[in-house]
């Protein structure tokens, strides 16, 4: 008989108000191949992108591929069963799972490296079951150690923001005396600040609200700016106090903070796009560039996870009971969660 375990289950698309998540018993998943494994999950953080999923935001991107479907995509972890061909990962070690949960490992993309890429990745939470569960499936290949140093909580984010964070940041090429400007702060932004910092940029916080404002000062932002509706206002208080910026990098889920973001930038500078959005009017006369950024690779994840462990990273978390992930994700789509929101079952 397959044994059962709690997940809270989307059945429909409908807006998070309607509490669309349901607790369910379900199957717990199985070992179905050689390279399989099983965790019990300690800890799943809460994504904005959970909720452009829920709402049906991503329905356009194929995104759930179908339903039911189970979301989360930030898992730690503890294996608690192993496929016949595992070698690297044992029953009783703590590992995490980012959204990237597996890829072919043979395309162009796989074999140099860039398997985010992977036309034929599947997506945790959204191509296969999630983590608002008790226990989820992983692939040997696509799951990365936790250090002892580093509880389940506070690791969870990692997977998600953390690595999203550390790509953008990486793609903007932040070296020491150069001024980066953080779109957006929250699970992700508040992120960048510090690993920005750690490259010993100049980086100016960007930000609608006080309390996001504050925690950039908090986590070392040289300095914070109020985001205003009134664009001409805002660019006017960035130039005043900071001049323009040699880089952008947006985790802000809107066309208007993005053309700011743009604007905010010197000639010849770059904007990192963090996140879904539309440019409008870009000025390729003042040869700025624009780079996409998505989650990352295996060795990102990997690098991030150490640096975590030996940098005193600060991961801001406030922790909820699984059965409450309808009111988190709610929280979250006002604004009202500071950094990172994370469901323990």
């Amino acid at each position: 008989m397959v044994e059962k375990m709690r997940a809270m289950v989307l059945n429909r698309l409908a807006p998070i108000e309607t509490r669309p998540l349901k607790m369910m018993s379900i199957d717990r998943p199985t070992i179905k191949g050689r390279k399989d494994l099983v965790l019990q999950i300690e800890a799943c953080g809460v994504c904005r992108s959970n909720l452009h999923l829920i709402e049906g935001d991503w329905k356009k991107y194929g995104s759930p591929s179908s339903l039911p479907i189970v979301p989360g995509h930030e898992v730690v972890g503890v294996v608690k069963q192993v496929g016949s061909g595992v070698k690297s990962v044992k029953v009783g070690d703590r590992v995490g799972i980012q959204p990237l949960f597996s890829s072919c490992l043979q395309c162009e993309y796989c074999a140099a490296g860039r398997e985010n890429l992977c036309e034929n990745a599947e997506i945790t939470g959204e191509s296969v079951q999630g983590g608002y569960a008790e226990y989820i499936s992983a692939v040997e290949d696509f799951v990365t150690p936790i250090p002892d140093n580093l509880d389940s909580e506070h690791a969870a984010p990692l997977f998600c923001p953390g690595i999203t964070a550390y790509k953008a940041v990486k793609a903007g090429e932040p070296v020491t005396g150069k001024k980066v400007g953080i779109f957006g702060i929250g699970g992700v932004g508040h992120l960048a600040i510090q690993l920005a910092k750690m490259q010993g940029a100049r980086v100016v916080a960007v930000s609608r609200t006080k309390k996001h404002l504050d925690l950039s000062k908090k986590l070392g932002a040289d300095n914070v700016i109020v985001y205003q509706d009134s664009q001409a206002q805002f660019l006017k208080t960035l130039k005043k106090e900071e001049g323009l910026l040699d880089t952008a990098i947006v985790f802000a889920p809107s066309d208007r903070a993005i053309d700011s973001a743009i604007k905010s930038v010197k000639k010849g500078g770059t904007i990192v796009m963090g996140v879904l959005g539309s440019i409008a009017d870009f000025p390729s006369f003042e040869e700025k560039i624009i780079k996409g950024s998505v989650i990352g690779t295996r060795k990102d994840m990997m690098d991030l996870v150490m640096l975590a462990s030996s940098s005193g990273l600060k991961v801001v978390i406030e922790t909820h009971k699984l059965e409450d992930a309808n009111e988190v994700l709610a929280k979250l789509k006002k604004s009202q969660v500071e950094a990172r929101a994370v469901l323990v079952p």
